[in-house]
């Protein structure tokens, strides 16, 4: 006997599979999985033949079948979850991943009431469905599957499923010819839709079909799989699971005993760790108090508190309470992890009275650095114990004043005080990183360390060194069986070099998902949008945890100064002038680029292709002789010092490097070498560069980023900047690479005293302008612009009044493979699990039917960053996607001039005709002609643009990429050595963290309690002798400095508006100026949440433009904004006096 065997008479196919499945449910529960998952499918493909309410997707796999709105529309939302978990644990079983017996029962149980559904609502005869019985289910010896076996199993599955499609695909080929034979057919469908409806209105599923899994175990499923990849595996049924504790208050349970979800147990049998499971809808912090109250029974049963975990199977939190606040985390510790936490409440020790080690870091602001960082970890409780304070600290050092070396010794400290036992250290660069590692085992000998760009990982190494992308692609692909081997807690600490350029937004998701200890290392703070150094660290704008500036560091002789020249180069400067030029020269020009007489060529060249693509061999040679008369010399005065020319690309490097060969021969080539990423051996030539002890050919490096940050040469006394940084934090880590002290650099007793700066492209002219350097925007990757884009396309359409049949077909193909693309994102992937309640909820297909605003804001935050890139899809292709879906975009919304996108469009086209050789070209060589006609342009629509973007993406790879090719000229350029100007940088420049805005903002803020402050903050009228103390207080030097700087950075908006733009309004004045509105009307819901929408907007934004009132946020309540939500002009006048109210007390009377 069979729980299926109601299925024998009408199902005899799927009858045998789910039978052969459940035989094998203990005994091989991986085969079980697999043939659960084929029943499955079997059942879902007759639905679709056989209820004419369900229509074939174009994709006919299992999960878009399953995830289609019509055939979730028969369904209860609790049974798709339940067959999506038999599709998923069948998928898991077929890729060779354990497969419990508690999951392989999950599986039949969830077939069963599947297949109940299908007994109870289509039989020709009403069917009896008795209840599941474990009794049927056959015991015996659990049989190991190889992969291989699993092969052939789903190989054998594979064949079924075909042999069924070809039987039905030869009776609809018989039904076609035969019209009888068809209309039984359809008849038989409408028979079956008719027959399930009609059941349907008679039979509850909740009573008919009886949840046999309910949610909470499916829920402990998903939980089971985060654990098993931290080692807890095989967890036993009261022991593990539901373990009985005593001591339960009262209160909460009058018989005193509760049962905890989880307990994970440590070796020696004592509770490591609680987990308190609630439901997946539930906020995870709702378990908080119940797993406490377990934790207080364990601690009273076993002499010993675990730490305490709570999760809804998308968010966990961990919190060891007897030292740390609870804190999200993104899955759990392993058991030796656990044990060592467990372990530190006793080893742990004080950091603030540790014994620094002077000779890794001796230097008074290092042990300050360090003293800080210790009391930024650890407090006092009020009982005298030690807990933990933050987790994070930024330390702010100038360039060359030993950040690794403290960061160094603050791992001595965190080590043996017993807080860490393993360390990360980050860096962008694989030389950086190097550099790091020999760094730290210089000073730390005893610790273990390898470079993981390079060595194979080894569970007992002490410190791992790494790039970003290194990491990232360690944590999803290193595992052992199901575990990961970086798991959550794997790292005690992170180390962040150089936190000011390292620190993105695809980089952030590192530090979400290790549970460390973070110590960021910058010398230049940015707090630009996806950048900020100090949001990641959880800090106010200029307040780190130390910080340590190149003035101080100057003044207290601990780094050098820089003497720096901004130095008149025409060309730089100026560009290339025709009519400037010699009429030998003129010859040369015209040769080289055309007769500007005849518009051949252009009158003149910007400074711009200088160097560019541009080379002119006396801009090149007046540079060097500067540089080799003017620079700091050595050896008593006969040879130039170690010098950096920082260059503008690989080609101008090396053209620097024939112009000196040519005309300095007597160094044989040795002298001035390359060092940049295309020279092979520029890690041993940077080696002898930076050599602190002795002079090693290269004297002059020539580097294209290379040796812009983080290269230690403290020999080095002459930069020269040939070439334009505009980024403020680079310029300053440039200027870095020459301030590091050097004893005896010019003889016994002459140390280095300063560095010579030579800027030949206005550097310090555009930084006098524009301080905090050129605005950056962070850049989305191109697979996620074109994601949103897809998505936006989707939103114009559908938000158009007269939208045609093509345009929607377009629609609802972009929103399909956007929720494909969802759909498939592989769970595994750390980032992806970082937000798995957003990948959950938006892989349901009726989700994406009717987007609103909300949802698609959710998509760009937590989804569009998500997909993968596909293999064999190149970046040109997809460069011409978004060409594409921007010229839509433009189409849709009829703003902005389309004529470049055709045009692109258009000389793309014209460059693919000239491949017509190549066979793939060759195929659609019709469309491509036709693009380039006025006939094509004039009927062109989102369908035809989305026909061309199909045909062309893949073809686009065949184009030959457009390059300048170099030009070499030998113009006469002129250094104007009368136009040299000193500039002094160290004590005009550097002088403050923090730009103008952030200073002005941050000042106010501090001072929110100043009486005027205070009285804008909290909606009271001002007067004009409180605004003028403000103003006195607010324009000086070191805060707005004059009213002018104000009003060129903030514009015109008066002080007291602008102040609360800062500082919001307090929500208690707010809620009393609209208290008589709100409780003398008698408002409606909606109309209440529009008032509360006004309340919202003010607290943050201090005033409010009445144009606003139309506008987003409060047109989405209504569009026609207040005059859609109120109906009475009377309450309309009440609402807007009120803001007019607010609005006046913000400005002097």
């Amino acid at each position: 006997m069979s729980n299926f065997q109601f299925l024998h008479k009408e199902w005899p196919a799927i009858f045998r599979e789910a039978n052969e499945a459940e035989r094998l449910t203990l005994t091989s529960p991986k085969a079980s999985a697999m043939i659960a998952r084929s029943a499955l499918e079997k059942t879902v493909e007759w639905l679709y033949q056989n209820d004419e309410d369900l229509e074939w997707p174009y994709d006919t796999k299992l999960s878009s079948l399953i995830h289609e709105r019509c055939f979730r529309d028969i369904l209860k939302p609790s049974m798709f979850r339940e067959i999506n978990l038999i599709r998923l644990t069948g998928n898991n079983a077929a890729h060779g991943k354990v497969v419990s017996h508690d999951q392989s029962i999950a599986s039949i149980k969830n077939l069963f009431r599947f297949l109940s559904f299908l007994g109870l609502y289509y039989s020709e005869e009403e069917l009896t469905v008795p209840p599941f019985t474990m009794a049927l289910i056959p015991d015996g010896n659990e049989q190991k599957e190889t992969l291989r076996a699993l092969k052939q199993l789903e190989e054998q599955l594979d064949q079924r499923r075909e042999k069924d499609k070809a039987e039905r695909a030869q009776i609809e080929s018989q039904a076609a010819q035969i019209e009888l034979l068809q209309k039984q057919l359809e008849n038989q469908q409408k028979v079956n839709t008719k027959r399930r409806v009609e059941r349907e209105k008679v039979k509850d599923p909740e009573k008919t079909i009886p949840i046999l899994i309910p949610e909470s175990v499916t829920r402990k499923l998903y939980i089971d799989v985060l654990l098993k990849e931290a080692g807890w595996e095989d967890l036993a049924e009261g022991r593990d699971l539901e373990y009985e504790v005593k001591g339960m208050p009262v209160s909460t349970n009058p018989s005193g005993i509760g049962y905890v979800d989880y307990v994970l147990w440590g070796k020696d049998g004592k509770p490591l760790a609680v987990v308190e499971a609630k439901r997946t809808m539930a906020d995870a912090r709702k378990g908080r108090h119940q797993a406490e109250l377990y934790a207080d029974c364990l601690e009273t049963m076993h002499a010993q508190r675990p730490v305490i975990f709570y999760t809804n199977g998308f968010e966990t939190y961990i919190w060891d309470d007897t030292f740390y606040t609870d804190r999200e985390i993104q899955g759990f510790y392993t058991q030796d992890e656990i044990q060592l936490l467990i372990d530190r409440r006793t080893t742990r020790k004080d950091l603030r009275t540790f014994k620094v080690n002077k000779d890794i870091a001796g230097r008074d602001y290092q042990l300050e650095a360090i003293k800080r960082v210790a009391e930024n970890l650890v407090i006092d409780s009020k009982d005298g114990t030690l807990r933990g304070a933050k987790r994070e600290s930024l330390l702010v050092m100038a360039t060359g004043s030993g950040k690794t070396r403290t960061a160094a010794a603050i791992v001595d400290m965190l080590t043996k005080c017993n807080w860490a036992k393993r360390v990360l250290f980050l860096a962008d660069r694989n030389a950086l990183v190097t550099q790091a590692k020999n760094s730290f085992k210089e000073h730390l000998e005893h610790l273990s360390a390898i470079d993981l760009t390079k060595e194979k990982e080894d569970n007992n190494t002490r410190l791992v060194f790494s790039t970003y992308p290194t990491i990232i692609n360690k944590i999803d692909k290193v595992k052992t069986e199901d575990q990961r081997f970086y798991g959550v807690g794997h790292f005690d600490l992170i180390i962040i070099d150089e936190a000011h350029r390292s620190v993105y937004q695809k980089y952030r998701a590192i530090f979400d998902y290790f549970d460390a200890m973070i110590v960021g290392l910058t010398a230049t703070p940015k707090t630009e949008i996806d950048r900020n150094t100090y949001g990641l660290f959880g800090i106010e704008d200029d307040n780190p945890t130390f910080a340590y500036e190149l003035n101080t560091a100057v003044e207290q002789g601990y780094l050098v100064p820089p003497r720096s020249i901004s130095i008149p180069l025409k060309f730089q400067r100026e560009g290339i002038k025709y009519a400037e030029l010699s009429d030998r020269e003129k010859e040369e020009y015209e040769e080289k680029f055309g007769d500007p007489s005849n518009e051949e060529a252009p009158e003149e060249i910007g400074s711009a292709a200088l160097n560019k693509w541009l080379f002119n061999t006396d801009t090149v040679d007046k540079v060097l002789e500067h540089l080799m008369n003017d620079g700091i010399k050595v050896s008593g005065g006969d040879k130039l010092g170690k010098t950096i020319v920082f260059a503008k690309n690989h080609a101008h490097a090396v053209f620097v490097e024939e112009r000196f060969n040519i005309n300095y021969p007597e160094y044989a080539g040795k002298f001035l070498r390359v060092i940049d990423n295309y020279e092979t051996k520029a890690q041993d030539l940077l080696d002898k560069f930076k050599d602190p002890f002795e002079e090693q050919d290269p004297q002059i490096a020539v580097s294209v980023d290379m040796m812009d940050t983080g290269v230690d040469a403290p020999r080095v006394v002459n930069l020269v900047f040939f070439k334009m940084v505009k980024s403020s934090s680079k310029f300053w880590q440039m200027i870095g690479r020459g301030t590091r002290l050097c004893p005896d650099l010019f003889g016994p007793g002459e140390d280095k005293k300063e560095f010579m700066i030579f800027d030949y492209c206005q550097n310090f002219e555009f930084f006098d302008e524009h301080p905090e350097g050129a605005s950056a925007k962070s850049m989305k990757p191109l697979l996620q612009q074109i994601f949103e884009a897809k998505l936006k396309v989707t939103q114009l359409i559908t938000h158009l009044t007269d939208k045609t049949p093509d345009e929607i077909e377009i629609r609802d193909t972009y929103l399909a493979e956007l929720h494909r693309i969802i759909q498939n994102l592989d769970e595994n992937r750390f980032v992806v699990r970082k937000g798995l309640r957003y990948v959950t909820a938006y892989s349901n297909k009726s989700k994406w039917l009717n987007l609103s605003k909300s949802d698609v804001q959710e998509i760009n935050a937590h989804l569009s960053h998500m997909q993968p890139p596909s293999l064999g899809d190149d970046e040109l292709a997809r460069r011409f996607d978004m060409l594409v879906l921007v010229y839509q975009i433009l189409l849709l919304t009829g703003s902005g001039d389309t004529g470049k996108y055709m045009s692109k469009i258009f000389s793309t086209a014209a460059s693919l005709e000239k491949k017509d050789n190549i066979p793939q070209v060759a195929i659609h060589l019709p469309l491509i002609k036709e693009v380039q006609t006025d006939h094509y342009w004039e009927t062109i629509d989102v369908k035809k643009l989305e026909a061309l973007r199909i045909a062309l993406r893949d073809l686009i790879k065949y184009l030959d990429t457009q390059k300048q090719e170099p030009i070499y000229t030998h113009f006469e350029d002129d250094l104007d050595y009368e136009g040299i100007e000193v500039r002094e940088l160290v004590s005009k420049t550097y002088v403050s963290l923090k730009s103008y805005k952030d200073r002005v903002e941050s000042y106010i803020r501090k001072n929110k309690n100043h009486l005027t402050i205070h009285k804008l903050s909290h909606n009271i009228p001002i007067s004009k002798d409180e605004l003028d103390v403000l103003e006195d207080m607010l324009f000086t030097e070191s805060v707005a400095g004059t009213k002018e700087q104000f009003i060129e950075q903030f514009g015109k908006k008066p002080l007291g508006a602008f102040i609360r733009s800062i500082t919001g309004l307090e929500k208690a004045s707010l809620n009393e100026a609209f208290a008589d509105f709100l409780q003398v009307g008698n408002l409606r819901a909606d109309q209440m949440t529009f008032i509360n929408t006004i309340i919202l907007y003010l607290s943050k934004n201090g005033t409010i433009n009445k144009a606003m009132l139309f506008e987003s946020p409060f047109t989405d309540l209504n569009d026609q904004g207040i005059y859609g939500v109120f109906d009475a002009d009377a309450e309309i006048v009440k609402v807007i006096k009120i803001i007019d109210e607010i609005n006046e007390n913000a400005i002097v009377a």
